[in-house]
């Protein structure tokens, strides 16, 4: 049967201790967000802090995930680098760890070309043979994948499944949903777009906030898929505040905040990323409060 990526699927943060990959805390993690009833996990993306997490670091996290999920859920397993013969190896990792899917991101700072984003992908998919995620974040690179672009690769590239889409353009969404239909799952990629999105043919959302919250996020994508848009309203209108938290830094320091506050992990971040400042997880901790969640 052909995997079928429909829900809310956590963009996991990397736990560290000491400098060190946490892996005791990423198998605690990916159990709580199974049994808080997730629709999948998405480990070693850009919340997981994939530039800094090394090749080998992230083939222990993939694995861990992979053991404690025991495929109960659909594990994506970023691997998009800004280097294809990179990727390509990162891919393959994931493949044999028994991921299944890869999540490849544009690459960024090497600013290519769409037939250079084309050529990129479809390398990486000639090269392996797990489902392809595609990640557009151009906020994050330089890379902005058109969605002719996008339609081009899904005709070179069958395995190419989904696309993760982080532009917050609903209307480019749309488009891209239009010309492919259901040959492509398109994955909302920013919180408060979610309903948005769903209600002009996305499937899910690929979230930071569900990290915190697994089972509010997994619930308005489960109210929509439903058909119940009144309850799904309900539930994404509660979560504003918390999404609004998620972000008063950049991404992943709020959340790995809330997580430390929640007693979840260690509150360590990797450079160049640094903790928020005070004020801003004084911010976090309060909507949290508000939503009604505790200190753990």
């Amino acid at each position: 049967m052909a995997l079928r990526l429909d829900g809310a699927f956590t963009a996991m943060v990397t736990p560290f201790r000491g400098g060190a990959v946490d892996l005791a805390t990423v198998a605690s993690l990916t159990e709580w967000q199974v049994t808080e009833g997730i629709g999948g996990l998405v480990p070693c993306g850009t919340t997981g802090e994939s530039p800094t997490v090394t090749a080998a670091e992230a083939k222990e996290i993939i694995a861990t995930v992979v053991r404690v999920v025991n495929k109960r859920v659909p594990v994506i397993a970023g691997t998009g680098t800004n280097a294809t013969a990179e990727t390509i190896v990162r891919t393959r990792a994931a493949q044999e760890l028994g991921a299944d899917a890869a999540m490849v991101v544009m690459p960024y700072y090497n600013k290519p070309s769409q037939a250079g984003l084309v050529a990129h992908v479809r390398a990486v998919h000639d090269a392996t043979d797990i489902p392809l995620v595609l990640y557009n974040v151009p906020t994050r690179g330089t890379a902005d994948l058109a969605a002719e672009t996008m339609v081009e690769i899904a005709r070179l590239c069958p395995r190419v499944i989904a696309l993760k889409e982080a532009t917050g353009n609903i209307v480019r969404a749309q488009s891209i949903i239009a010309a492919l239909g259901d040959r492509l799952t398109v994955l909302c990629g920013d919180d408060g777009l979610t309903l948005g999105m769903m209600a002009c043919g996305a499937r899910g959302v690929i979230s930071v906030a569900s990290n915190v919250v697994p089972a509010a996020v997994q619930g308005v994508v489960s109210a929509f898929l439903a058909g119940d848009l009144a309850e799904s309203r309900r539930r994404q209108q509660a979560l504003l505040g918390v999404y609004d938290a998620m972000f008063v830094e950049t991404n992943p320091g709020p959340v790995k905040a809330a997580l430390a506050w929640m007693g979840k992990i260690p509150a360590e971040i990797r450079l160049p990323m640094a903790w928020p400042a005070e004020a801003s997880v004084a911010k976090t901790v309060a909507a949290l409060k508000a939503y009604g969640l505790q200190a753990g």
